[in-house]
């Protein structure tokens, strides 16, 4: 049976397993059209006439299209009476406050995050060249916007942002953005991610919320992890394949 809502992702976009986790958690039915952006599926005309920017994810629910994943949490929040009120409260405070989360992510967490990921690790695989500097201008972002979530978004005994005992879309798309940094060589991850202890409980937290569908969503970027471990096992000094 063919679904009326469409979500066009790919699973290595951490937005796009945001909206994915999002929906299979609240019970809405929708069908996964997979955009493979490392063979560079989203630039082509077809994608164009659904998202001319050319970004994932992108939803179709209908005849209305709609693109940036955190306007599309919010719609779906809105939208489907399956939803819980956590995710996206009726309470307008609460959802004001909400917003200021997100539209920090996109100024701070996103471009330190994803920037250091692409420039020392993912680039080559989309066609770009890794670029050193990129990667450390990325760091000194991502480490002040660790720092940032640490005492400021995750201050007080809350298990979640802004003090709450419980999920908001917040949190799903922040920790799917850190998430991204599962590719990392690990002693680089620990690195960073050590001085942060709340940041570490908190996405251990997101991940209970959302089990099973975190892990299965996660399942490609694990499989990633697991690729580029072998070959940075493997581009070491002294390294022998036992055949």
């Amino acid at each position: 049976m063919t679904m009326e809502l469409k979500v066009y992702a790919d699973r290595m976009s951490q937005p796009s397993r945001a909206v994915i986790i999002f929906c299979k958690v609240n019970g809405i039915e929708f069908d996964e059209v997979l955009i493979i952006l490392a063979k560079r599926q989203q630039l082509t005309p077809e994608f164009k006439e659904i998202n001319p920017l050319g970004k994932v994810p992108t939803i179709v629910d209908g005849r209305f299209k709609l693109f940036e994943s955190h306007a599309i949490l919010i719609y779906l929040a809105s939208a489907f009476p399956s939803v819980v009120d956590h995710w996206y409260p009726n309470d307008l405070s609460k959802r004001a406050k909400i917003h200021s989360v997100l539209d920090w992510h996109h100024t701070n967490l996103r471009p330190g995050a994803a920037g250091y990921v692409m420039n020392s690790v993912l680039a080559p695989f989309l066609g770009r060249s890794l670029d050193s500097k990129a990667a450390a201008e990325a760091e000194t972002i991502l480490t002040k916007s660790l720092s940032t979530l640490e005492t400021f978004w995750l201050k007080g005994n809350g298990k979640f942002l802004l003090g709450s005992n419980q999920p908001s879309i917040a949190d799903l798309s922040l920790v799917c953005e850190l998430m991204q940094l599962q590719v990392l060589d690990e002693k680089d991850r620990l690195r960073l991610f050590s001085p942060y202890k709340k940041v570490e409980e908190w996405i251990e937290n997101t991940r209970k919320a959302t089990l099973p569908h975190f892990d299965l969503v996660h399942k490609t970027l694990y499989g990633a992890k697991d690729k580029f471990d072998k070959q940075r096992k493997m581009s070491k000094p002294g390294f022998q394949s036992k055949m």
